[in-house]
């Protein structure tokens, strides 16, 4: 990330330890996802983090963790789209 860079900030709710990795609703603002890794040693974030970078279709490293980092509410900093943009891909892949 760039210091002239848009950054968005996207709330995540995690539910480590499922039996797949998925987004399960976009609601209040909040993407509620599910990962398979469990939540020792960072797997869990960097299972978010992949998640979410397939989700809005950017590289990872535009993605970074900015709380929660052992917490299952999270907020990350998204480089390069604007807000409306992040709502809509995220909405476009959560129906």
């Amino acid at each position: 990330m760039t210091a002239h860079e848009q950054i968005s900030l996207l709330r995540v709710r995690v539910t480590p330890k499922a039996s797949a990795t998925r987004v399960d609703r976009w609601e209040n603002s909040v993407l509620y996802v599910r990962v398979s890794a469990a939540p020792a040693e960072g797997a869990a974030n960097k299972a978010v983090i992949e998640l979410v970078s397939s989700v809005l279709r950017i590289p990872k490293s535009s993605i970074r963790l900015k709380s929660g980092a052992s917490s299952r509410d999270k907020t990350l900093e998204v480089a390069g789209l604007s807000r409306a943009e992040l709502e809509h891909r995220i909405a476009a892949t959560s129906g």
